[in-house]
């Protein structure tokens, strides 16, 4: 309840989409905060504001991202995540870090100061360490709902390779999962962010789509802000983030339009999942081609949407 009522103190003149596309055990009332921002300091709030959401819900370990990431085959946890500011289209992206409290941090600062765009695995974590970010251990990221679920798929494979017939059920948030959040500021700013853990059992040193620049994570004030989830791989080949945004620039089209044609494309090669959008008018679009997606939104009025399924 404390972050819904940091949520009602803030001013409103942000609209902030969040999403999740796992941790069904989550309440409403964990809502990220959408306003460790104020009027006194305007540069840069959008991006505040999506990295602010995004830290939430990575210190959450219900959900697939920081502390609630899933477990790779090797019994490891490894995170990325992205950022991206639609005013000037500067990002920062980090992958396969291994002890990094927030990820979601660590790409802004690769934004923000590294004069790159994106870092991984021990270059990444030397840089958080030269800058002051948190580093942990990896037993910070052991939950045993995370190891529980990676039991279960070594053991459905397990079963598939010797022809046993025992039936395993493997759910999505058995397997994957990603947070995100994507914002309009009161000047037509916009930004998105990004992180997730990956996919459960995945091989040590899969990258997935969040922390590329143009899949799973994009923004430009020029057309919209687009933060996405699902299997990775699809996104990544259908250039999810991107299309949606050429979509409206080059084609003219709606948001909501331009959002489900990027996601019928990945449906098309075989993949699921979901985005969440936003354009500079303040239009809001939350797709998904799976059962279900956790999502919600605050509109400039105040007004909360939070929901799972259709």
């Amino acid at each position: 309840m404390r972050d819904l009522k940091l949520f009602r103190r803030t001013n409103c003149f942000f609209s902030v989409v969040l999403f999740s596309a796992g941790a069904l055990a989550a309440a409403p009332e964990q809502s990220p905060p959408a306003g460790v921002f104020s009027k006194r300091n305007p540069d840069h709030q959008q991006n505040i504001a999506t990295e602010a959401a995004v830290r939430v819900l990575e210190d959450d370990p219900d959900f697939n991202a920081g502390k609630g990431s899933v477990f790779t085959s090797g019994g490891t946890n490894e995170t990325d995540a992205a950022i991206m500011d639609g005013k000037t289209l500067a990002a920062g992206a980090v992958a396969s870090l291994k002890h990094i409290k927030n990820p979601i941090s660590l790409a802004r600062l690769v934004m923000e100061k590294s004069g790159h765009v994106m870092m991984d695995s021990e270059g990444a974590e030397a840089f958080a360490k030269e800058n002051g970010i948190e580093l942990v251990n990896q037993k910070y990221f052991f939950t045993q709902k995370r190891w529980d679920a990676l039991q279960k798929i070594k053991a459905a494979e397990k079963n598939r390779t010797s022809g046993a017939e025992k039936e395993f059920l493997i759910t999505d948030q058995d397997r994957h999962g990603t947070v995100g959040a994507v914002a309009l500021d009161q000047s037509g700013n916009l930004a998105a962010a990004t992180s997730t853990g990956g996919t459960t059992n995945k091989r040590p040193g899969r990258v997935g789509d969040t922390p590329v620049i143009g899949a799973g994570t994009y923004a430009n004030n020029a057309t919209c802000a687009v933060s996405a989830t699902g299997d990775g791989e699809y996104f990544i080949r259908a250039t999810v983030g991107r299309d949606v945004s050429a979509l409206i620039e080059y084609r003219g089209m709606s948001l909501k339009d331009a959002a489900q044609a990027a996601l019928d494309k990945v449906a098309k090669l075989g993949g699921t999942g979901g985005l969440i959008a936003i354009d500079g008018q303040g239009n809001v679009t939350l797709p998904f081609n799976t059962a279900g997606m956790y999502r919600g939104y605050v509109d400039p009025n105040g007004k909360f949407v939070i929901e799972i399924y259709r």
